[in-house]
């Protein structure tokens, strides 16, 4: 169970923290709630206690964590030989999973093809998507504005 005060991710959504516990009836029926404050869009959002661990919530990563990954996302390998329907099918999964070494190698890899050749918009949309969810992540571990987060990332891929 998480603690409010703490810094989770939220598949899909990015870095939050979590506000409160509270009692909710929704439909009649009495349930736990996580309150969140997401950081990246800036609303809040109610999940059931629940269904905590089927949405994959997880405490956003430790800094040796995020190294790695940082190591990782500046000299992994991009595998530019997939369809763009391949890509996107795989790229989609890997967000899905939440975990920040998946996400920040489908911005890396995206970023990458980016520089070489223009996506397509449903393309574009993921990365900036994905793109926003690593960013909210790693401003929070490094204590870094967005900005410098996107900096950081800008200079790290090539």
């Amino acid at each position: 169970m998480f603690q409010v005060g703490e810094y989770i991710v939220y598949p899909m959504q990015g870095a939050g923290v979590i506000e409160a516990i509270e009692v909710k009836e929704v439909q009649g029926e009495k349930q736990q709630y996580y309150i969140i404050n997401m950081l990246m869009n800036k609303m809040q959002i109610m999940i059931p206690i629940s269904k905590v661990q089927k949405s994959r919530i997880r405490l956003v990563t430790d800094m040796t964590t995020l190294e790695n990954v940082l190591y990782i996302f500046q000299h992994g390998l991009t595998d530019t030989t997939l369809s763009m329907k391949e890509r996107y099918k795989i790229n989609t999964e890997k967000l899905k999973t939440g975990n920040i070494q998946e996400g920040a190698e489908v911005v890396r890899d995206l970023m990458r093809i980016n520089n070489n050749k223009s996506l397509n918009s449903s393309e574009k949309l993921m990365l900036e998507s994905a793109r926003k969810m690593f960013i909210s992540e790693l401003g929070l571990i490094r204590g870094i504005t967005e900005n410098q987060a996107i900096d950081l990332l800008s200079n790290k891929v090539g």
